[in-house]
């Protein structure tokens, strides 16, 4: 089949290079178009990157090629859109909340469907923050987004904050499988490219662990509840548990968020055996479709009593994968789990990829 030509907002920082470079050889995607700051519009993609590239594996030569346009110019991507060059556009833009805000709105009054990485949108109760694993059901909110502002084929779905991605899938696995889950109590360890680039200065990363990262347990504590809701009368109400408490870190970890977990269960409590079983056997994903961008195993679990680790597992399943580890009972609530995943990848630019791969295989992209 022909590829769907997209476009990428933000196309030069950290996460939108993870996106070109991510879409390299996807099979149902092709990047068409670029935007940036209006210091890097005209320029070719390879000119606007180059001496900044961060990323080990580099971009196809079609997309150094690609002339990079001004991101707040909507109209030039509603040229290239009626020129069937950019069917819709992932955001990684970095500015204001308020701004971004406004211009992901733009582009979507203009029939430029949006998934975005920005927290913009996370708390705007009719735009579903999307784990494809986890709540699909949610996508199905957008008709009712389009009807209510107007936009024929424009519409905003986003990602969720990097950091609960390393957990929400094993929670969801239990929740799903029938265990209600009360509490929980969660403590981050986020690699530093969490924190964009240049981020963290080095002399307050080496031989040292940053006990507070902004807005961050705030994130953590809330947007799990958003996942979890339902959709009612046109919007979508938060779910009333787990209660979480979270403790972010930053520590000198170049990519991958760590997390520990304790877990308070209601009265139904499962066994640490069924625990095990309930997350090698998870898939989430409809089986009839084969997502490019998803790992085979959403949750993978590692009996070593030092796992997961960072270095060795955050490229687990294509760096889509949740790995686990030293399950055991907690003293204080029931259980207690290490979870890791990619920040850059399943936390940002492949966690986008794997929604718009959702988004067209239910008929909103195309």
């Amino acid at each position: 089949m022909s590829k769907i030509p997209v476009g990428i907002l933000g196309a030069t920082g950290m996460v939108g290079q993870q996106y070109i470079s991510l879409l390299n050889d996807h099979p149902w995607f092709r990047v068409s178009y670029a935007a940036a700051s209006p210091r890097s519009a005209g320029k070719k993609y390879e000119e606007a990157v180059a001496g900044r590239w961060h990323l080990a594996k580099t971009y196809a030569p079609h997309a150094g090629q690609v002339i990079v346009e001004d991101a707040n110019d909507v109209k030039r991507a509603v040229s290239a859109h009626k020129k069937n060059k950019c069917a819709f556009v992932f955001s990684a833009l970095e500015m204001g909340k308020e701004e971004t805000r406004a211009l992901e709105e733009e582009y979507a009054a203009a029939g430029i469907p949006v998934i975005s990485n920005a927290s913009a949108h996370r708390w705007t109760n009719d735009v579903p923050v999307l784990i494809a694993e986890i709540n699909p059901h949610h996508a199905d909110i957008i008709p009712t987004q389009q009807e209510a502002r107007g936009w024929t084929k424009g519409f905003i779905a986003v990602k969720p904050n990097c950091s609960i991605q390393s957990y929400m899938t094993p929670i969801h696995a239990l929740v799903q499988a029938g265990f209600l889950i009360k509490k929980t109590i969660v403590t981050t360890m986020q690699a530093v490219s969490g924190a964009g680039y240049p981020g963290v200065p080095s002399l307050d990363m080496i031989d040292n662990i940053v006990p507070y990262i902004g807005g961050e347990e705030e994130k953590s504590e809330k947007e799990p509840l958003k996942i979890f809701g339902t959709i009612i009368n046109g919007v979508i109400q938060n779910a009333v548990m787990p209660k979480i408490s979270a403790h972010c870190n930053r520590v000198p970890v170049s990519d991958g968020h760590t997390a520990c977990i304790s877990l308070a269960f209601g009265m139904k409590k499962p066994s640490i055996n069924e625990i095990r079983e309930i997350w090698t056997s998870f898939k989430g994903l409809p089986q009839e479709e084969k997502f490019p961008m998803a790992p085979d195993q959403p949750i993978v679990y590692l009996e070593e009593d030092n796992r997961p680790q960072p270095r060795k597992d955050r490229d687990t399943g294509k760096a889509m994968a949740v790995v686990i580890g030293r399950l055991r009972p907690c003293n204080v609530f029931d259980i207690r789990f290490t979870s890791l995943s990619h920040n850059t990848v399943r936390g940002a630019a492949g966690g986008g990829i794997l929604n718009a791969e959702l988004l067209k295989y239910k008929g909103y992209i195309s």
